[in-house]
């Protein structure tokens, strides 16, 4: 094989693999234009009851058909996904802003506060998480909010864990003990070297948390935890379409979808940026 044929087929390997990096990237942006273009894009407003076309099958005047209350569906998933992609992201940020910290406490301190810290995070990490999170919601109060705080402390001893390994690695590195001889603080060290090398690991757990959190908002909702009346959400519409899925199954179709999809891209463009982002997988 000659050396340009070896590079062309390097480069179709490259591109092949981040197939799916351009696709949920593109996906994810298309979602969110969607959210923001929504009051524009949306036929009907989300809350808008016609009942002489309940539980109406879709067709021309409701491209998705219409929930047991008469409101258009398709209205009703273009308005609920800006809900839940800021619910999701709420419930990532909460985790990092828990998390971050105490992994990098945890990791640099070691001794009696690692162990205290570590203790938690598997005492926390026992419980299956949408039942922690069930319990935090209802010590904080239903809706989105209270219900994204709790989702993000269920996941923030996901990204302790990992900050703390990365953590660790990190504070036996040359580079910390030349910092040290130099005269470095504690603080500078950990925020100037150790934050750094340990961001990459943590920017693909957060986008496969993304996936989860969605999952998460969606179960919450379902169970009345979450986005409460009369505001849309996926989550909630599967609920009430659960009622009627013997009448009209069709009620469930496109909030099951649209939360399998975005939940498969936030996935693919996880798993997209941690091979993109490995130095070791450049070269194959």
């Amino acid at each position: 094989m000659t050396a340009q044929s070896s590079k062309r087929s390097l480069w179709q390997r490259r591109h092949l693999r981040n197939f799916g990096l351009y696709v949920s990237a593109a996906y994810l942006i298309a979602l969110l234009v969607l959210s923001v273009l929504a009051p524009w894009i949306a036929p009907y407003s989300p809350t808008h009851q016609d009942l002489g076309a309940v539980l109406m099958p879709p067709g021309p005047q409701h491209l998705l058909g219409a929930d047991d209350l008469g409101r258009d569906v398709f209205s009703r998933l273009i308005f609920g996904a800006p809900l839940s992609l800021f619910g999701s992201i709420l419930a990532v940020l909460v985790a990092c802003a828990i998390g971050l910290p105490f992994g990098l406490i945890a990791g640099f301190s070691g001794g009696w506060i690692d162990a205290v810290i570590s203790r938690t995070i598997d005492t926390m990490l026992s419980f299956p998480a949408i039942v922690l999170a069930i319990g935090v919601t209802g010590a904080l109060g239903v809706g989105l909010i209270n219900s994204m705080i709790a989702i993000g402390i269920v996941f923030s001893p996901t990204v302790a864990r990992l900050v703390r390994g990365q953590t660790l690695i990190g504070r036996e590195a040359l580079y910390v003990d030349a910092g040290r001889c130099f005269g470095a603080t504690n603080t500078r060290l950990v925020l100037r070297h150790i934050l750094p090398n340990a961001v990459q690991p943590v920017i693909v757990q957060v986008t496969l948390l993304l996936a989860t959190a969605l999952l998460a908002e969606a179960s919450l909702s379902f169970l009345g935890l979450g986005v409460q009346p009369p505001q849309p959400s996926w989550g909630a519409m599967l609920s009430r379409a659960y009622h009627y899925m013997e009448i009209e199954p069709s009620q469930m179709y496109a909030p099951g979808l649209a939360i399998l999809m975005t939940a498969l891209a936030f996935n693919t463009l996880g798993e997209s940026l941690r091979v993109l982002l490995d130095p070791t997988m450049k070269n194959r």
